[in-house]
């Protein structure tokens, strides 16, 4: 049976990811408070940013800020930014 929670991105009941996705403290925070649909969201942001703006993942500097991105996306319900792009129209 799939587990449920409420979602601090969503601001609603959804279906809880399957197991800890991200190390630590933070990765118990998402384990426990992001739904799988946020998780999907927060992927295709991180897509981008990485794409965007040439991150590597194996420069500190560059996890950090991703991280941060992170945080602000699923907790504290800020867009990620990415310089000259322009989300599609409904």
């Amino acid at each position: 049976m799939a587990r449920t929670l409420f979602c601090e991105y969503l601001k609603k009941e959804a279906e809880g990811l399957d197991f800890q996705l991200y190390p630590g403290e933070l990765g118990k925070r998402i384990f426990d408070h992001i739904s799988k649909q946020a998780w999907g969201e927060w992927m295709k942001k991180q897509t981008m940013l990485v794409n965007e703006k040439k991150l590597n993942m194996m420069n500190a500097d560059h996890r950090k800020l991703l991280e941060q991105e992170m945080i602000n996306f699923l907790f504290e319900g800020k867009e990620v930014h990415i310089e000259g792009y322009v989300p599609p129209a409904d």
